[in-house]
Parts: structure tokens; C-alpha cells; sequence
């Protein structure tokens, strides 16, 4: 593969289209190819909103990369990355060509172009704009390889292909197929080298296996899609997923099993460890005891030692207590006497600082000042002399006192100044003191004084009126201080006595400190030698506590270690077939993972040469989860089915993202209950999606995706196949690269019921089919019933499950903990008591569990008991419901819910009528669900398909009674009649006599042909009643089953089995089933509420909604009350029904949407709309909408969700005569028929009227034979009609019939009316109906149905109950015959439908063989083959002398063969090339091969043709027939004697040409010239030459009659001859005045059954009868049937 993709990007402009499913390793191998090229890749990246703009911008990226730059580049893109298929156009012109228009902007283009200037200069090149853009463009489209990997599933690729022919023709194609078995084995033997523990032959056989499951799964795929028509792929991506989980879950498996095992052993090996340790302990303990005995002694000797001690102490510290109290009153005392001195001496303290103050103002400098004054004033003097006396030492106060003196003194300023400042101021002498006195007391001793004579005197001054203040107040303190002194010494004293006092009791403590500890050691040896001894008891008792208790766990654990030793050997082969168990198996339904499992691998496992060890009976359940993951999983509202737990151990279990297909939400319940508040839900597209799912990235949560639709985001493409990048730690989601946490989980879920994933988007996701099974379902609606039936049994039996479940888990996690316990115990674990104890906790719960378990199954088996006797009424409901759900393969509209379902069922239940015996009772809730269910259903479904869900009910149910034999009902609905067989009996076509030919092959029906040959007449009389179904069968045919009887029904009459299967449904499951009676509007209205909307689906005439208006105004909803909206949606609409949906949900009103299915786009936000409001709205809140349905399954738009969740109401114009008449007489009342004077005339003519109109209305039924086309009459036309008749009869005193007649057949209805034929039969009816004779009370309207006389309005609705005929043609003036046909089609088609719905059988449907290709090929071939040359039209002409009309005819019959002819073979001759590949198939080629396939005529051919109605083997075998009657004629160009008018293009032609000879000959006017037709008594074969004018012709049907060839006149038809043949008819022209119109009825020729475009003449035919009634039977003369 590599190597093609090498070869072809290495090729010169290689451009690749890689065509694979999905996961085939296409991108993978095209990047490694272009590694060894050594190309670069280019991908683009989708995100949000990307478009052609962005397409375009990354193209022009690459361009200038590989154009500009030289770049080899790989452009790969796959078919996700198409999210808009106009992509495609760029790629297409990219390949075709290079140049894709408007990719630069001009500005761009410059530049490209003056960069590649120069290199196109250096290559020799004229550098002109054109060659440098050129020389752009070439080596884009060298440089630029494109790698386009496309899935050929699905039209996609074929269509692409035909839309952009260069993805094909400008690529090299490379196909990669799907994996053969040996590259399967090859790649995982490689991938399991690195697998330890296996020996290499086992490893062959398990890639053997694996290769096995993969193609085995493919096969088993392609039955699933023909029988279940469900799509599954695998691809190599899937398989390298096997083998991944393969190795994980053996690594994981491997793992755990080891974990198990050695705790298993170390919990077995503690135990044995346990027995032996008890006799060690023991004498240990003897030992122990001795010691003790002695250690008790010791300590009792010191306890004396310690008390004598003791006392020693206490007697000192008595002392010294005492002192210490002596001490503290002393320093009491001290500290008084303390607190007095300092006061007193504060008091000092200011005079003693201003003295300083004083002395800090004198300096040298006035000192000297001071010093130098001659006789200073007496101020002054004074001062020194103050000072003099102060400073006098010893108290020598001096007597020279003068300033002589002073200045002596003040000598040595310095020494002066010294002494002042150091004066002794706590010493001054008495006598200095009494000296000074006298100055003192002088007033002019004042510093301010001084001041003025002179500074450093004020200065002196001051510092002698403070220093003596000072004294005075340091002599009353002194005194005081001495006492103070005395008084701290004694406290010294005190406190050297206390201290030694202290020391000595230190030194008693320390001794008795140590004795203390001495004795404390000893105390605590002893308590410690105790303690060991009781231990060492203890753990004796623990031991023997322990062994014993565990004795029976030592056998069990013994038992389990070699049971995990055996799972060891088989484990590479019991994990190999649960990872193909997970991989592959969550797609499909329980009957094929059966059959794969144990019917496919297990056979497959033991045959191997080498076989691969494994469990004989394992269940992968088993190996992947045990009883109390499903317990709690059940116990989360997972269902208990086998089915559903297989789903969630995949869904546990599995590598690749979950994909849940749900469509009845059980799956999506449980999820969210199972992971609760932690799960992140979204949906895609909606608002944020994308934030949400980047944030649970990057936290790793669980997301879960829900309702997928069939395609997924691509911007979720990396995040689905979980492509991480930069070592796993982020991944990208669009262009953004979101941090990814390992934990991170995502689910995926869809409610499609069977969705088509794309493979590649298999290959991502394992997909787990979640759709409930029949008997999962029984089992649910058993557990719904009996909780309504006997609420006590089912609630004990929940109880119970939940109890068990409960016991489950409860003893997994109490084994857990005790082996946890056990083995973690380390070295001498038998001291842990807590372990002990445990353990016997363990035991004694598991004992009580295990007595409960054995009490509870008693009671469940009596529960079940119980409960087994409603399993019938569960089991009908579950195939109601399968039934019900089926029904969307007949139209997309029917979809139900299973949440829809239960109510009704819930509501069945609490119908059904009671009764004392209990089997009664389930027989009477068997009838109430049936019916309820019934009901529901038919509600919802069109009439036409009423019937088929009526009789695929009762066949269902009559088989799961096993009352119907499964041969018989495969026979009336397939009837498989043996070809080629000629029928004996003229009464049954070939095509019965096939059917009684293979009945008679079936042991009951043995002898049936011969006994209807022997009995001819009998049969004959019973298959040609009217209604042989009400008729006895002859012979013993009369006493077979109800189903045998209309296995031969099927044969003999297929027009009358729709009746007949009426009558069967009837009988067997009662007459309520089959009236057609329509639920009112308001017993269905009962059953709507906020979560449940109506739906009505429109049908045309009719309108549902007044219904609902009516219901309102009942309860009050009006427009007017404000409370009631209606939205007709339309353009620009949604905004307003959101809105009106909002406010009613909130308010409580009603609103009405009509018309949805115009709003395709907005349906989706209506769906989430509706699902929102479902939930906490407003309870009086409804939803009523209406929709058309699609005219074809592929235009159905209407979402699921919607559809499924309401009450389905079809309102569909009544059928039938009956029905119709009665609502043409509703559009009147009393009042009407008594509003004119002329009352007889008016209620005839009104009674007459509607019954026209019901005819006229009705007859559409009958196809072309009713009317050519098909006309809207509507009851419009019907009231302006009685209007009409009112006016006139007012207005005339005769009534004018005439006129009447007139209005209503050429105006009123005859308006309608564009075929004129239509036109004769509207005016016939009225001649017949209308007319004097009416109010003579003569006229029949219909056989046995004579117009009514004179009554009141409801006695008119009581005259047709009473008078009114069956249902029949008759009532039209049909022939039986006429409802044949359509009754044969309807019958067909309801046993087709009924056959599609039935579970198909798995290997039926094989066989086929040849591929659709081959079959078209063979036919093909074969029309080539048989199809002869065409007429040579001038040989012919050179052989004619005259050219008379017939020749004239007979060539352009040619011609227009020959034009037919060749598109015949041109367009084969394509096809053939086309098949073979050497053309690309068009979209004609494609039309022409589905037409051959499908046996249709192609739509090119029937241009060129002749109408038909024919398949494609029947027209093309006519053709021959043409062409060979026209090679005959052509031969000699002599009129063959008996011409076959049908076998012309244009019949009109040979007529007109009958016409003109004879004019010629006669030399009469053309234009003045008739046909006369005269039926002959002779067949083709008795005419051997034509007659001498005019022409024989033959090939002509006549339907709605036949032609009695002994009277010559036509008569009624014989009962199932639908279209006899018309013996030679001999044509002939006359003048129009002689032609003969007495008894006569003109009757048209048409060339098919289609009548209407195809008509051709109208021949005049004899009659006995009024020719009114042949008008009314609708007979006609048919060229083809």
C-alpha cells in the first residue's frame, strides 16, 4: 500500500484518491508515504463556522508554500473534512486544473507573480505577466499533491464522483480493501511478540483467532443488515483496537489476578504462621509470671525507704515557712520607709535644678565682667558677699564680707566657677546657714532685681536662694534615710537565714527524688511484666480465636488459590474472548452474540492446531464484573435483563468511547443516575457545547453526548479517535488545544432506533445496542403490572432485590476489608486485636447474610410464583409494543415511545374489569391492554394502513399462543405460486392455479387440486359468488382452520381477502377490533398533558384543529380569553411560536402550531422546546400541532421526538358510500329542509343531490374506470348547488329539470371537469338521478335503493342506516367486476407490508447469488441480443410505387421504431461501457441500470414509445411483437388481413388512413365522413384476406362489460372476466348522414388502462340496454391491458 502511494506522489502532478471505510489506515499510510518523499502535510483544520472562505485561505497558504517557496506538500483531506460538499468544487478545480478563481486578491497576484520573476528569467523564459503566473501555477500543480480519502459507503462517493469529474479522472485511484485473514494474523502475531508470559505457538493460535473474530463479525454484519436492517462495520482500525485491549485487559487480568492470589497466600500463609506461634507463647508466658512475683517484692522494700524520707522533709519545710514569713513582713517595712524618703526628696529636686540653672548662666566671660566693676551697687555686693558666707569653709563665716574681698575670691574665675559648681549642697554649716539669713531677708536680694545691675550677680543671686532651699528641705529627709538603711540590713540578715534554711530542704528533696524514681522503675517493670503476661494470655486466646475462626475460609481461600492458578493458565484464552466479547459484540442483539460467541468462536477456539487454554464454560461477564457491580448498577435503574447487563459491563469495560443506541431511553436513565450530579450532559450545537466539553477535558470528568444525530461535529473528529498530542497531554477539538485529563470519560447516545454510522465512526466508538428486547421488556412490564396488581409482592420484591443486592456488596467489601486486613498485617499481627475482632464481625455478618439469602430465596421463589400467573398479560404487552414499534417501516409519521406506551399500559391495567379468579382476571387484563394498545395505535394510523397493523396484531398473537402453524401464514403472505403452470378450470387464472399447486404440496391441503378438478361445478359456483369469504368452502374444505381457509382464499379470490382477513381478525380477536368507529376528540384529549402534545396529521379536506377550538371554548381557552394561541408557521413564524410556547408553559394556556412541516430547520429547536416544557410546567399548559405527512419516507422531516411523544390523531375523509352520504347530508340540518315553499320537490331533489355528490365524490376509488382523471369536488360544490336548486324553484312554478341539470353538471360540479368523457358521465348521473319521475316515487338512485319520500333530517340519516345497501360497485352503477382490480392491489399490498414486518428468518433471503451489476448485465445482453436491426426506410421506399395512406402509415410506424429502437441500443451500449469502466457512469446511465434492475420501462425509452403500463419484460416482449407485425407489413406492404390496431404508435393514424382511402375511392368529402365499427363473429384466425374497403382488426379489450357474440350486442360482464376479448371488429367509412344512432353506445377506445391521455376514437356499439347504464358502468374498448 505505501508503495502505491509512493509511486503515485512521487508520479509528475500525482494526485491520489485513497477509497477505503473508514480506520483502513489511509491517512496513517499517506503521511509515511510522504515522509519517505519527503513531502510535508497539510491538513485543514475544522472548527466552528468553517467555511469556503477559510477553505480558500488555507488553499492560497499552500499555494504560495508550493509555488512560491518550492515546497513539496501533501494536501490530504478526508471525508469528514468535506462539511460542506461545495468544497469539492475548489478541490475539483485545484485538480482539473490549478487555477481556482478569485483564491488571490490582485495585490496578491503582483506579488506572486514578481517572485517567481527571476527563476522564470534564469530558465530563459520572456517574464511577461501570463508566462510567470504560469510558471505559478505549474509548479503548484507539481509541487501541490492532493490525497482525497474517501468511504465508499453509502451513494456519497458515486455521487461526488459524477458532480466533480476530476476527483476521478485527475487522481489515481487506490482501493483499499478490506484486510485479508493472513495480514490480519501477521499484524496482531506482531503486536503480541511484546506480550510476556505466552508461548509463541499459543500466540500463533490467538492471532489466528483474532483474525477469525474480525472476518467472522464481517460476516455475521452482512446477515445481520438483510435480516435486521441494521448497518455494523468493522474496519482494521477496529481490529488494532481488539488487540489493544486485548494486552491491556491481559495486563490488567494478570494483575489482578496476582493481587488475589498473594492475597489469598499471605492471608493462608498468617494463618498456618498463627498454629504453630501458640506453643512459644505459652511458656513465654510461664516465664513471664516468675519474673512478675519477683519484681513485687523489690518494689514493696522501697516504698518503706521512701516514707521515712518523706517525713524528714516535711518537718524543714514547716521551719521554713515560718522564716519565710518573717522575711516578707520585714521587706514590707523597708519598702514603706523606702517610698517616704524618695517623696520627700522630690520635693527637693526643683531647687536644686534651678541652683544648676542659675549656674549654667555664668561663664568666664561676666564672671570677669563681674570682676572688673570698680564699686558695684549694693545689690551686688550684697550677693558676693552671700556667697562669701555660704562657700566659707568649715563654717568659718568670714567678717570681711567687702567687694574687695569678693574679688579676691573671684580671682581665678575658673577655680571660682569650679567650686560653685562642685559645692558640697547636702552639708552646709549652721553657722554659714545663720549668716545668711539676713540677706535673704533683704527685699532687693532678688534675682529680677539684680538683673538690672548686673547679669552674673542675678545668676549668683538665684544659685544661693536655691541652694539654701535645697538644705533646708535634705535636713528633714535625712533622718528618715538612716532609718531606712538600718532597716535593709536587717532584712539581709533575715534572708541569709531563710536561704540556708532552703538548702537543706534541696538536699532532703534530691534524695528523696532518686528513691522515688528507684521505686517508680520498679512499679513499672512490675506493671509492664503484667501486661506482657496478660498480652502473651491474650494473644494465645486471639491465636486460637483466630485458627478457629477462620478454619473454614482456610479451605475456601486454599480452594480459591488453585481455582486462580487455573484462570492463570487459561487466561491469555478466557481474556481473548472477552475483548472480541467488548470490541465487537455491543452492535448486535442477543440471538447474535449468542450464536457468535458459542456458536462461531468458542467451535473455532478448540479446533485450533495449537488450541488456546481456556475456561470451558466462561461467561466474560464473569471475568469482567461480579455480582455486586450489577447489583448496584440494578440498584441504579439499570434493567435486570441479561441483555442490558452485557451492555453496561461493554459500556464499563470498553477502550474506545461508548456509542448507547437508545431509543427507548433506559440506557440514558441509568447513566444518569449512575455517575448523578458528576455528569456534564450536552447535546451538539447546543449553546457552549464546546466550553463544557474543554473544561471536563482538563478536570476529567464524565460527558455525556446525547441524541446524536447519524453524523457527529467534525470538530469532535480528534476527540472521538482520541488523538492526543504533545505525550497525551492535550488533544485538539477544532483548531484549539484543550489540556486532556487521563479520567476524563465520554458517552455517547443516540435515541434513532437504527441509526447508520458511518464506519470510520464505528471504528471510533463502541457501539452497545441498548434497544429493549422482547423478553427484557416482559420483564419490566411483569415488574409494572404486579406493582399495580399486588403492590405488596412487587414492592417486597424490590425490597428483596435491593436486600440481596445489598448483601452482595456488603459481603464482597467485608472479604475485602478482612484480606486487606490480613495481608497488610506485618510481622506479629496476632497482636491486633482490632484485626481479631474484625474478623469474627466478618464472619458473624457473613453468616447472618448467608441466613437471610437462604430465607429470601424462599420468599422470592414464592414471589415468583405468585407473580408468573400476570406473565401472560407482560408477555401480550411486550409484543404490543414490538408490533407498535414496527409500524414505522410502513410510514416515518408512526413512532412511539416507550414512556408513550407504559401509560397507556398502566392505564389497561387499571381498566381492566376485576373478577374472583385470578386466571379470569389476567384473561381480562390481557383483553384491556390488547384493546387499550389497539386504540392508541389506530388512532394514529391512516386508514389504509389500519387493516395491516390489525392483521400483523392478530397474526403475532396467534403465534405466540402457538395457535397458528409458522408454514401457513409464510404461505398467505408470500404466496409462493409455482410458475409455469397452466390452469385446468376456466374459472381460475394460472396464477391461482400456481397458488393451489403449492398448497396442495403442504400436507393439510393435500389433494386440493385434484378435488377442485373433480368438483368443478361446486368450486366454480363458490369462487364466482360475490363474497365467497361469507360463503362455506365445498366438501371437507368447509371444516379447515380459519388460516387454512384463507391460505386458499389467497388463491382463488385475492380481491376479496381484505374482507376475508377482516372477517378473520373478527373472529379471532372480536368484532371492537374491526369497526371502524373513530375515538372522539375528547376521550382522546383526556389522555394529553404538558409532556404529552396531540398530533394531528393532515390529510387534505379536512380539518382537525375546530376539534380543538370546540374542546376550548368548553374549558374556557379562547382567543379572546387571551389563554389560547394559534401559529400558523410559515416564514418568520418560529419566533412567534417559541414565544407562544414560553408564556403557555409558564401561564397554563393552550397553543395550536400548524403546519410544522414548512419549518424543517426550526423542528429540531422545537423538539428541545417541547422536551424542556415536558418538565415543570404549568399543568393546564397543551401542545396541538399539525403536519402533513411526506409524500415519500425519504422527504419525512418530522423528529422523532416529537412524533414519539404524542398522541398521533389522523382525520382522513370517510370511504365508503355509507360514510359519504351521511357527511353530505351533514353539511344540511332541519332548518335547511324546511326553508323552501315547495317542499316535496326541494327535499327529493336535495336527497338526490347529496347522494351524487357521495357518488361522484366516491367513485375516485375505481381509478380510471371511475374517471379518467381525478377531480377536487368538495362540499362546496354541494351547498351552492342547494342554494342553487332553492333560487330556481323559488323563482318557476314548474321545476326546471333542464336547467338544474345544466347548472350542476356543467357549472357547479362540471367546472371541475376537464375531460369530456368525465363530462358525458357527470351529465348521465343527473339524467338518472334528477328527473320528473322522482316525485312519482319510482326512481331507484341505486339497485335496491329507491329515493325516499317526505321525512324530517334525522329521518334521513335513519333511511340510509336502514335502506342503504352494502358497499359494492353496484351503488355507483359499477359492475363488480370494477373493484377488483383495486381490491386485488390493496390485498397485495397488505400482505407485503405485513410480510416486511415480520422478524426475519436468518438464512431466508440468501441465495440471491449474482450481484445487481451481473443481473443488469444479463438483461441487458439479452434486449441487445434480441433486438433486431432497424428499417432501412429508402430500400423500403425504392420498393413502393404508389404511396397510398396505409403505406404512408407504415412508414412512419417505422420510423418512429427505428428512433426508438436505436436510444434503445445507444443507451444499453453506454450502460454496457459503463459496467465495464471504461465510461464514468452519468446520472442516465445510473437511471437506466435502476430501471432494468427494478423491471421498470427507463424513462428515455417510453419518450420515444408508445404508452404502456407494462414491466420492462412485458413492454420489451410487446415491442418485439410490434416490430415483427411491422417487418411483416413492411415485407410487401399488403394489408394483412386482420390488422392489430394496438400494435401502432398511433393508432389514430390507421384509422384516419381507413378514412381517406375510401374517400379517394369513392370521391367522397372527408370532412363529411364517419367510422363504422361492425363487431364480427370471427376470431383473428378465421380471416385469411382483408375485405375490399376498410379494414379487419382485432386486439381489442373491452372492460366494464363484454360482447355476446350469439345476439351481437353488448351485456353485462361475467363475474372476475375483468377485460374479454373483442372478437375481429371490421371498420369501415360512411357518410356522417347515414350512420345509424339508434341503440347504440358510443364508446371510447383507449390505448391502456390509463384511459384519460391515451384516447384514440370512440366506437359506436350496439346495445339492447339504455346506453346511460353502460356510461355509468365506465366501459370502454382498451388496446393493451
Amino acid at each position: 500500500m505505501i508503495c502505491r502511494i509512493n509511486r503515485i506522489l512521487e508520479s509528475p502532478r500525482g494526485n491520489a484518491l485513497l477509497v477505503g471505510v473508514g480506520g483502513s489506515g489511509k491517512q496513517s499510510l499517506t503521511r509515511l508515504a510522504a515522509f519517505i518523499s519527503s513531502l510535508e502535510v497539510f491538513q485543514i483544520t475544522l472548527r466552528k463556522g468553517y467555511g469556503i472562505p477559510d477553505l480558500k485561505a488555507d488553499l492560497a497558504n499552500q499555494y504560495i508554500k508550493t509555488g512560491v517557496k518550492n515546497v513539496g506538500t501533501v494536501f490530504l483531506m478526508t471525508d469528514a473534512q468535506v462539511a460542506d460538499e461545495r468544497f469539492l468544487v475548489l478541490v475539483n478545480d485545484l485538480l482539473a486544473s490549478g487555477e481556482i478563481p478569485d483564491l488571490f486578491p490582485d495585490d496578491e497576484v503582483e506579488n506572486i507573480i514578481s517572485s517567481v520573476r527571476n527563476e522564470v528569467k534564469s530558465q530563459g523564459l520572456v517574464d511577461t505577466r501570463e508566462t510567470c503566473w504560469k510558471f505559478f501555477i505549474d509548479r503548484v500543480r507539481r509541487q501541490l499533491k492532493v490525497a482525497l480519502c474517501f468511504s465508499p459507503v453509502g451513494n456519497k462517493l458515486r455521487v461526488r464522483s459524477r458532480k466533480f469529474p476530476a476527483v476521478v479522472n485527475c487522481t489515481a485511484i487506490d482501493w483499499f480493501h478490506e484486510w485479508p485473514q493472513v495480514a490480519l494474523e501477521s499484524v496482531s502475531l506482531r503486536f503480541l511478540q511484546e506480550t510476556e508470559n505466552i508461548e509463541l505457538s499459543v500466540k500463533v493460535s490467538i492471532s489466528k483467532f483474532m483474525a477469525y473474530v474480525h472476518t467472522s463479525v464481517n460476516e455475521m454484519s452482512r446477515s445481520y443488515l438483510s435480516n435486521e436492517r441494521r448497518y455494523n462495520y468493522t474496519t482494521p482500525k477496529s481490529f488494532l483496537e481488539q488487540i489493544k485491549l486485548y494486552q491491556n485487559l491481559l495486563f490488567k487480568k494478570g494483575k489482578e489476578l496476582t493481587a488475589k492470589m498473594e492475597r489469598l497466600e499471605n492471608g493462608l500463609q498468617k494463618l498456618n504462621s498463627t498454629s504453630a506461634q501458640v506453643d512459644g507463647l505459652k511458656a513465654k508466658l510461664a516465664a513471664q509470671e516468675v519474673e512478675l512475683k519477683q519484681k513485687n517484692e523489690d518494689a514493696d522494700k522501697l516504698i518503706q525507704v521512701v516514707g521515712v524520707e518523706t517525713e524528714k522533709v516535711s518537718t524543714e519545710k514547716a521551719i521554713a515557712d515560718e522564716e519565710e514569713q518573717k522575711v516578707a513582713l520585714i521587706t514590707q517595712e523597708v519598702k514603706q520607709k523606702q517610698k517616704d524618703c524618695e517623696e520627700d526628696l522630690a520635693k527637693a529636686e526643683p531647687a536644686l535644678a534651678a541652683a544648676q540653672a542659675a549656674l549654667n548662666t555664668l561663664n568666664k566671660n561676666n564672671l570677669t565682667e563681674l570682676k572688673s566693676f570698680g564699686s558695684p551697687p549694693s545689690a551686688v555686693s550684697n550677693v558676693t558677699a552671700a556667697v562669701m558666707v555660704l562657700m566659707a569653709p568649715g563654717g568659718k563665716v568670714p567678717k570681711d564680707r567687702s567687694w574687695k574681698a569678693a574679688k579676691v575670691s573671684m580671682a581665678r574665675v575658673d577655680g571660682f566657677l569650679d567650686s560653685l559648681i562642685h559645692f558640697d549642697k547636702e552639708n552646709i554649716h549652721e553657722n554659714c546657714l545663720k549668716a545668711i539669713q539676713p540677706y535673704l531677708h533683704d527685699p532687693k536680694f532678688n534675682p529680677e532685681f539684680v538683673t538690672s545691675k548686673s547679669y552674673a550677680a542675678a545668676g549668683l543671686c538665684s544659685w544661693v536662694i536655691n541652694i539654701v532651699r535645697f538644705y533646708e528641705v535634705y535636713c528633714d529627709v535625712e533622718p528618715k534615710r538612716q532609718a531606712l538603711n538600718k532597716a535593709n540590713a536587717e532584712l539581709a540578715a533575715a534572708q541569709e537565714k531563710l536561704a540556708n534554711i532552703k538548702a537543706k530542704i534541696a538536699h532532703l528533696n534530691e534524695n528523696l527524688a532518686k528513691l522515688t524514681a528507684k521505686f517508680e522503675r520498679a512499679t513499672s517493670d512490675k506493671l509492664k511484666c503484667q501486661q506482657e503476661a496478660e498480652a502473651t494470655a491474650c494473644t494465645i486466646s486471639l491465636a486460637n480465636r483466630l485458627v478457629g475462626g477462620l478454619a473454614s475460609e482456610n479451605v475456601r481461600w486454599a480452594d480459591a488459590v488453585k481455582d486462580f492458578k487455573e484462570q492463570e493458565s487459561t487466561l491469555c484464552g478466557d481474556v481473548l474472548l472477552i475483548a472480541a466479547f467488548v470490541s465487537y459484540l455491543g452492535y448486535f442483539t442477543k440471538k447474535y452474540r449468542q450464536d457468535l460467541m458459542d456458536g462461531v468462536w468458542r467451535p473455532y477456539l478448540l479446533q485450533l492446531k495449537v488450541p488456546v487454554p481456556v475456561t470451558p464454560s466462561l461467561d466474560p461477564l464473569t471475568m469482567l464484573t461480579d455480582d455486586a457491580d450489577i447489583a448496584a448498577w440494578q440498584n441504579e435503574g439499570l434493567p435486570a435483563d441479561r441483555m442490558s447487563t452485557e451492555n453496561a459491563t461493554i459500556l464499563t469495560n470498553c477502550e474506545r468511547w461508548p456509542l448507547m443506541v437508545d431509543p427507548q431511553l433506559q440506557g440514558i436513565k441509568w447513566i444518569k443516575t449512575k455517575y448523578g450530579e458528576d455528569l456534564r450532559v450536552i447535546r451538539i450545537g447546543q449553546k457552549g457545547y464546546l466550553d463544557t466539553l474543554e473544561q471536563a477535558l482538563a478536570a476529567g470528568e464524565v460527558v455525556l453526548i446525547e441524541n446524536l444525530e447519524e453524523s457527529v461535529d467534525p470538530v469532535l473528529g480528534a476527540l472521538l479517535g482520541r488523538e492526543t498530542i504533545k505525550k497525551g497531554r492535550y488533544i485538539k477539538i477544532g483548531d484549539k488545544e484543550c489540556e486532556y485529563n487521563p479520567s476524563f470519560r465520554l458517552i455517547l447516545h443516540t435515541k434513532l432506533a437504527n441509526p447508520h454510522y458511518q464506519p470510520e465512526m464505528q471504528a471510533q466508538c463502541t457501539l452497545i445496542n441498548f434497544t429493549v428486547t422482547r423478553d427484557g421488556l416482559e420483564d419490566q412490564l411483569l415488574a409494572a403490572v404486579v406493582s399495580m396488581e399486588r403492590p405488596d409482592l412487587e414492592e417486597l420484591k424490590s425490597d428483596l432485590t435491593k436486600q440481596q443486592n445489598g448483601f452482595k456488596i456488603t459481603l464482597k467489601t467485608l472479604e475485602d476489608n478482612l484480606l486487606s486486613r490480613l495481608s497488610s498485617a506485618s510481622g506479629n499481627f496476632l497482636g491486633d486485636t482490632a484485626l481479631v475482632e474484625n474478623l469474627e464481625t466478618t464472619k458473624q455478618t457473613a453468616a447472618e447474610i448467608e441466613e437471610k439469602v437462604q430465607e429470601s430465596k424462599v420468599t422470592e421463589t414464592k414471589i415468583n410464583e405468585a407473580r408468573e400467573h400476570y406473565r401472560p398479560a407482560a408477555a401480550r404487552a411486550s409484543l404490543l409494543y414490538f408490533i407498535m414499534n414496527d409500524l414505522n417501516a410502513i410510514h416515518p409519521m408512526y413512532q412511539f415511545s416507550l414512556k408513550a406506551f407504559s401509560v397507556v399500559f398502566q392505564k389497561a391495567v387499571e381498566r381492566a374489569s376485576p373478577d374472583e379468579s385470578l386466571k379470569e382476571h389476567v384473561l381480562n387484563l390481557i383483553d384491556s391492554i390488547t384493546f387499550s394498545v389497539f386504540q392508541y395505535t389506530t388512532r394514529g394510523l391512516f386508514e389504509c394502513d389500519k387493516l395491516t397493523y390489525t392483521a400483523q396484531l392478530t397474526f403475532q398473537i396467534l403465534l405466540m399462543n402457538n395457535e397458528i402453524n409458522m408454514v401457513e401464514l409464510d404461505f398467505l403472505l408470500r404466496y409462493p405460486a409455482q410458475p409455469g403452470v397452466t390452469s385446468p378450470v376456466e374459472f381460475l387464472s394460472n396464477l391461482s392455479w400456481g397458488g393451489i399447486k403449492s398448497l396442495s404440496s403442504m400436507k393439510e391441503f393435500r389433494n386440493l387440486d385434484r378435488d377442485i378438478e373433480g368438483s368443478a361445478k361446486r368450486w366454480k359456483k363458490f369462487v364466482e359468488s360475490e363474497c365467497p369469504e361469507k360463503e362455506k368452502f365445498p366438501q371437507e374444505w368447509k371444516s379447515k382452520s380459519a388460516l387454512q381457509r384463507l391460505c386458499m382464499l389467497r388463491a382463488i379470490r385475492p380481491d376479496r381477502m381484505t374482507y376475508a382477513v377482516r372477517d378473520f381478525v373478527e373472529e379471532k380477536l372480536g368484532s371492537k377490533y374491526v369497526v371502524g368507529r373513530s375515538l372522539d376528540f375528547a376521550t382522546s384529549f383526556e389522555e394529553s398533558g404538558p409532556a404529552t402534545p396531540m398530533f394531528f396529521i393532515l390529510s387534505p379536506g379536512v380539518d382537525p384543529l375546530k376539534d380543538v377550538e370546540k374542546q376550548g371554548k368548553k374549558f374556557g381557552y379562547t382567543f379572546n380569553n387571551r389563554n389560547f394561541h394559534n401559529v400558523s408557521l410559515g416564514q418568520g413564524q418560529e419566533v412567534v411560536a417559541e414565544q407562544a410556547l414560553d408564556m403557555a408553559a409558564k401561564e397554563g394556556h393552550w397553543v395550536i402550531l400548524q403546519n410544522i412541516h414548512l419549518v424543517a430547520k426550526w423542528l429540531g429547536s422545537l423538539e428541545k422546546k417541547l422536551e424542556q416544557h415536558s418538565e415543570g410546567s404549568h399543568q393546564e399548559f397543551r401542545v396541538f400541532i399539525s403536519a402533513e405527512p411526506a409524500p415519500s419516507p425519504d422527504g419525512h422531516i418530522i423528529p422523532q421526538g416529537i412524533l414519539e411523544n404524542s398522541i398521533k390523531i389522523t382525520n382522513e375523509p370517510p370511504t365508503g358510500m355509507h360514510a359519504n352520504l351521511h357527511k353530505a347530508l351533514d353539511n344540511f340540518n332541519q332548518d335547511t329542509l324546511e326553508m323552501c315553499a315547495r317542499e316535496n320537490e326541494f327535499k327529493s331533489i336535495l336527497f338526490a343531490l347529496c347522494y351524487f355528490h357521495a357518488v361522484v365524490a366516491e367513485r375516485r376509488k375505481f381509478g380510471p374506470q371511475g374517471w379518467n382523471r381525478s377531480y377536487p369536488f368538495n362540499t362546496g360544490d354541494l351547498t351552492i348547488s342547494v342554494n342553487v336548486l332553492y333560487n330556481y324553484l323559488e323563482a318557476n312554478s314548474k321545476v326546471p329539470y333542464d336547467d338544474l341539470r345544466y347548472l350542476f353538471g356543467e357549472i357547479m360540479y362540471g367546472g371541475h371537469i376537464t375531460d369530456d368523457w368525465d363530462r358525458r358521465l357527470c351529465k348521465t348521473y343527473l339524467e338518472e338521478f334528477i328527473k320528473p319521475e322522482m316525485l312519482e316515487g319510482e326512481l331507484f338512485l341505486a339497485p335496491g335503493f329507491p329515493l325516499p319520500g317526505n321525512m324530517d333530517y334525522n329521518g334521513y340519516h335513519q333511511y340510509i342506516d336502514n335502506a342503504l345497501p352494502a358497499e359494492s360497485p353496484y351503488l355507483y352503477g359499477l359492475h363488480p367486476n370494477a373493484e377488483i382490480g383495486f381490491l386485488t392491489q390493496t390485498s397485495e399490498k397488505l400482505f407485503r407490508t405485513v410480510l416486511e414486518m415480520q422478524p426475519r428468518d436468518t438464512n431466508a433471503g440468501e441465495g440471491g447469488g449474482a450481484t445487481r451489476e451481473e443481473k443488469v448485465k444479463a438483461l441487458l445482453d439479452e434486449i441487445l441480443e434480441k433486438l433486431t436491426d432497424e428499417f432501412n426506410i429508402l430500400e423500403l421506399m425504392a420498393k413502393v410505387e404508389e404511396r397510398t395512406p396505409y403505406i404512408v402509415v407504415a412508414f412512419q410506424e417505422c420510423e418512429r421504431m427505428n428512433i426508438l429502437t436505436s436510444e434503445i441500443k445507444r443507451s444499453l451500449k453506454e450502460l454496457d461501457l459503463g459496467l465495464k469502466g471504461e465510461l464514468t457512469m452519468t446520472s442516465d446511465m445510473e437511471n437506466l441500470q435502476n430501471a432494468i434492475f427494478l423491471d421498470t420501462v427507463p424513462e428515455s425509452w417510453t419518450k420515444r414509445a408508445y404508452p404502456s403500463m407494462a414491466g420492462l419484460a412485458g413492454w420489451f416482449a410487446d415491442l418485439l411483437s410490434r416490430i415483427k407485425e411491422l417487418e411483416t407489413w413492411a415485407g410487401d406492404f399488403v394489408l394483412p388481413s386482420v390488422v392489430w390496431l394496438a400494435g401502432f404508435f398511433n393508432p389514430q393514424s390507421f384509422l384516419t388512413a381507413i378514412m381517406q382511402s375510401m374517400a379517394r375511392k369513392n370521391e367522397w368529402p372527408l370532412d363529411k365522413m364517419t367510422l363504422q365499427c361492425d363487431v364480427t363473429k370471427k376470431n383473428r384466425e378465421d380471416l385469411s384476406s382483408p375485405p375490399r374497403e376498410g379494414a379487419y382488426v382485432h386486439g381489442l379489450f373491452m372492460e366494464g362489460a363484454r360482447w355476446d357474440m350469439q345476439t351481437g350486442m353488448m351485456t353485462d360482464a361475467r363475474l372476475k372476466d375483468l377485460t374479454p376479448v373483442m372478437p375481429v371488429i371490421f371498420i369501415k367509412a360512411i357518410p356522417a348522414d347515414k350512420q345509424d344512432t339508434r341503440s347504440v353506445y358510443p364508446c371510447p377506445v383507449y390505448k391502456t388502462r390509463q384511459r384519460g391521455p391515451t384516447y384514440v376514437w370512440t366506437f359506436n356499439l350496439k346495445t339492447k340496454e339504455n346506453p346511460s347504464k353502460w356510461v355509468l358502468a365506465g366501459v370502454a374498448l382498451l388496446l393493451q391491458i
